[in-house]
């Protein structure tokens, strides 16, 4: 028998399988014909703000929503398309609106109505407003069939992205049920017939490539950084392997940030990921550092797809203010026991920085001490000239002296 301690990992895998829940099925009817059917579950990754930075959310679909039936529509040929709505907790909305040419139908926008104002989603939230994200969407499927993607399917949105899990979804039914015919997403992969499968990523890529980050606020810029930036990530995947793989921060990211007095935040994003660094300051000491990091981003091989860390207790890239850090040594900078941060030619200056330019540079200690090895030399060098000059000289004086008129 098991003993308890060795249960929990599998008892938190289980958990964490059930929490994105079981598919629903959301139907939209006119009069009495059903011309929408949908069948998935669902999660909402959100980015919100509190006193204390940026927070992220998962909240799942839950089994109490239901078609919002003054929302939804079948349509009007001609006037308008279909569209399915669904409501749950407290004001959050779900929208798929239809549309469709000779051949094809899809998703052609998606939204998604959050309430900063649900403590329980929300705790601490600085804003207290209703919002609505949207995005374009790749859901299409031949007419007269069903689209069908067991895989994850994710939109993404400015602060939220929209997983949908174990997908059927049909428009413009001409029978009232599902068609036995359908299209498959591009996600599930080809059939073994087709040919062999796209290989996967290097667990190990090249270094990263030098990227140049500015963030602006109200009273100029309040930082400038110029690094490479590397993720190394370790997690499960889902045949219930451990592997750690690193992840390269492109330049062709977006960035963004925000500036406070005693926070500023660069935000590094792409659709699968969004990294966030915080500079803090120590104003006793008059010193800015790497104070906090967040991840947030998708790992399609995981066990457990939606990875999330955070640290707000680091002090690494540290220097006084008005200065700026410079590092060409790589760093490791330690988050988790499942990320760390490397950091690769780093310049870095937080809050005031004059003119858009670097001010006066602090560099590490790494790169100090790969000075001492060429100052050893150097100096033994020097010594040893000494010495043969001292040496020579003596002898010089001592032949001399042994050649004295009488």
């Amino acid at each position: 028998m098991a003993a308890p301690g060795a249960r929990r990992p599998l008892l938190l895998l289980l958990l964490a399988g059930l929490a994105h829940g079981a598919s629903a099925l959301f139907e939209v009817k006119n009069n009495g014909t059903t011309c929408i059917m949908a069948s998935f579950s669902a999660s909402f990754l959100t980015t919100y703000e509190t006193a204390n930075g940026s927070q992220i959310v998962n909240i799942s679909l839950p089994a109490s929503a239901e078609v919002l039936k003054n929302g939804s529509s079948c349509g009007k040929e001609n006037v308008s398309d279909p569209s399915l709505t669904i409501t749950f907790g407290r004001g959050y909305l779900l929208t798929l609106d239809f549309t469709k040419n000779t051949t094809r139908y899809s998703v052609q926008h998606m939204y998604f109505t959050y309430n900063l104002s649900d403590t329980e989603h929300f705790p601490n939230a600085i804003s207290k407003e209703i919002y609505t994200m949207d995005s374009t969407t790749d859901i299409k499927a031949d007419i007269n069939k069903a689209y069908r993607c067991v895989s994850d399917i994710r939109v993404y949105m400015k602060n939220v992205t929209v997983v949908l899990r174990d997908a059927t979804i049909q428009a413009y039914l001409s029978s009232g049920n599902f068609s036995k015919e359908e299209t498959h997403c591009t996600q599930d992969g080809p059939s073994p017939t087709t040919g062999p499968p796209s290989p996967s990523p290097p667990l190990v890529p090249t270094n990263p490539t030098v990227s140049k980050y500015n963030v602006t606020g109200n009273n100029g810029t309040c930082l400038l950084a110029s690094m490479a930036l590397q993720l190394n990530i370790t997690y499960l995947k889902k045949d219930n392997k451990t592997v750690t793989r690193a992840f390269n921060i492109s330049p062709n990211d977006t960035s963004s940030g925000s500036c406070g007095i005693n926070l500023v935040t660069l935000k590094v994003e792409n659709k699968n990921r969004a990294l966030e660094l915080q500079f803090g300051m120590n104003a006793s000491s008059s010193l800015f550092f790497l104070q906090g990091v967040r991840l947030n981003m998708t790992l399609p091989d995981a066990l457990v797809p939606t990875f999330s860390i955070s640290n707000h207790s680091l002090k690494a890239l540290q220097a006084t203010v008005g200065n700026s850090y410079k590092c060409n040594t790589e760093e490791h900078i330690f988050v988790s026991k499942m990320l760390s941060l490397n950091v690769f030619s780093v310049q870095v200056q937080a809050f005031k920085v004059d003119s858009d330019r670097f001010g006066s540079v602090e560099e590490c200690v790494q790169d100090g001490n790969n000075m001492l090895i060429p100052i050893a030399v150097g100096g033994a060098l020097a010594g040893l000239v000494l010495i043969v000059l001292i040496a020579y000289l003596i002898g010089r004086k001592r032949s001399h002296a042994g050649y004295q008129t009488i």
